[in-house]
Formats: C-alpha cells, structure tokens, sequence
C-alpha cells in the first residue's frame, strides 16, 4: 500500500504541475511594435557667457589696442581714420554688436 499511496502522490504532483502550466490559449500574446532607429544626437553648441556690456572708456581702450596693431600690422605708412575706423569694425564684430 505504501508504494501507491508515493505513486498516488507523484500522479497528484503531476497533474498539479500540468495544471500550473498555461496553455496557448490562455497566453496572451504581446504585440510588437517595429523600433525606429535610434535618433542622431546633434552636438551641443558651446555655451559661452553673456557679453557684459561695456563702459565708454573700455570701449575705447579696446578700440584704441585694435587700432595700434593694425597701424603696426601696416607699418604705421596707412592713414590713421582708415585704421581707427577698421579697430572699430573688428571690436563690434568680436563683441557681436
């Protein structure tokens, strides 16, 4: 008797088993979508700190060192409005004005 109440019980252990095991139409199946390629990643522009805004005489003192180089640039034979007029040119264009 021994030896069928283990087998009863094997049996009952495997039909439990089956039991937990879902069939196919109890699944529910997942629908998959179709994945898109990853997108580029575009290169951050570099932050650069607002310009602080400039005083007259700094203003000027940047225009007057432009000026002096680019006469010096020019041996000092061009004429100095002409000069003057370019070291301002070239500090607004620096500054972004």
């Amino acid at each position: 008797m021994a030896t069928k109440k283990t087998s009863s019980k094997k049996t009952s252990a495997a039909k439990s088993a089956k039991a937990k095991v879902p069939t196919k139409s109890a699944v529910t199946t997942k629908k998959t979508t179709k994945k898109s390629a990853p997108r580029k990643t575009v290169p951050k522009r570099p932050t650069t700190a607002p310009l602080k805004k400039l005083t007259p005489e700094a203003r000027y003192k940047m225009i007057q060192d432009a000026a002096y180089y680019l006469a010096e640039k020019q041996h000092f034979q061009a004429d100095p409005v002409a000069i003057w007029v370019e070291a301002e040119a070239e500090v607004m264009r620096q500054r972004g004005n």
